[in-house]
């Protein structure tokens, strides 16, 4: 079934924008390192971008901090909101803090633990509503009880893309031939603003999209030629997988991609218990898919970069995962 229309323009990001996006956020982000797999067989040179590492656990914090640099002295003054499985509600909390202006964010009631208690250790204000509810104000761009407030879109938003795209710059420099990049789709912002920022500087380059079996709405919309919908179905990998593919991110970014490779919770476990054990990296489901689908061949035998989002993850769906399950 064909997505929904999303009342936003199409987006048009260009390597200034993410240039620029840099400038805003020097001192603010960690520049984040790019360190070797330590896996015998695996099918190629596996590096790992870590974006765990970053102040609030996630990458959310570049494009929320570039983002909200935009904002007007007027706006900020207003406040702002946005909607997140988490990791954004944290980003916009984290800046908002810093710069002393209201923040509100709305999350899903079945956001983990963890990132609820990172969005009250920073002071921001929690609505709790469904899924669906939380999926629509993406779609809309609104919330009615916060309408006084600014919306910062948590991945469709001119800014947000940009100021993910630095990672993109940053996995150029430390590893220029680079043959493949792997990052995990939620909404489609990170994706947009690092294939932007690659295929700027090196188009050879083959970026892949990777998502959960159990939320694939890209690869759905890859094998239809449009934007799809997807029934999704809940599970540890929240911070990736979406409902569907909104029409504006698919038009920024069906002709970066080189398709969306799927993988299963099973993987996605699989991944982050290797992650633990060998490097002592704690990723969450959505930062784990990356290294999952690289894993998989899918993306290549040569020298292939997994984007590891995020490393937000309950303490106990990671003992789970730890003694070889899956939460």
């Amino acid at each position: 079934m064909p997505a929904a229309k999303s009342t936003a323009t199409s987006m048009k990001i260009s390597i200034t924008d993410i240039e620029s996006a840099r400038e805003r956020l020097a001192g603010l982000v960690i520049r984040t390192p790019l360190l070797r797999l330590d896996l015998e067989d695996a099918p190629a040179e596996v590096y790992l971008k870590l974006e765990t590492l970053q102040p609030t656990g996630s990458f959310k914090v570049r494009g929320a901090g570039n983002a909200i640099s935009l904002l007007s002295p007027a706006d900020r003054k207003r406040g702002v909101y946005t909607c997140s499985a988490g990791n954004m509600a944290q980003a916009l909390a984290w800046h908002a803090r810093r710069l002393g202006i209201p923040c509100t964010v709305v999350m899903p009631d079945t956001a983990p633990q963890t990132k609820l208690a990172g969005v009250r250790r920073l002071g921001a204000e929690i609505v709790q509503l469904s899924w669906d509810e939380v999926w629509k104000i993406g779609i809309t761009r609104v919330y009615e009880p916060l309408k006084h407030m600014v919306f910062v879109h948590p991945f469709s938003e001119f800014g947000m893309i940009a100021g993910n795209g630095t990672i993109g710059l940053e996995i150029l420099e430390d590893l220029p031939n680079v043959d493949a990049v792997v990052v995990p789709y939620g909404g489609g912002g990170l994706i947009g603003g690092i294939a932007t920022a690659i295929k700027a500087r090196r188009r050879r380059t083959n970026v892949y999209a990777c998502e959960p079996e159990t939320a694939a709405p890209l690869a759905a919309s890859f094998a239809a030629g449009s934007p799809q919908e997807f029934k999704r179905i809940p599970s540890f990998v929240d911070g990736s997988g979406a409902s569907s593919v909104l029409p504006e991110m698919w038009d920024l970014n069906r002709p970066l991609l080189s398709g969306s490779i799927v993988v299963s919770l099973r993987e996605v476990a699989s991944a982050i218990k290797l992650l633990v054990e060998r490097h002592r990296v704690v990723a969450e489901g959505a930062g784990g898919s990356s290294v999952a689908a690289a894993l998989t061949g899918k993306a290549g035998n040569l020298r292939v970069v997994a984007v590891v989002s995020g490393g937000n993850i309950d303490p106990a769906k990671l003992t789970t995962i730890l003694n070889g399950q899956v939460p």
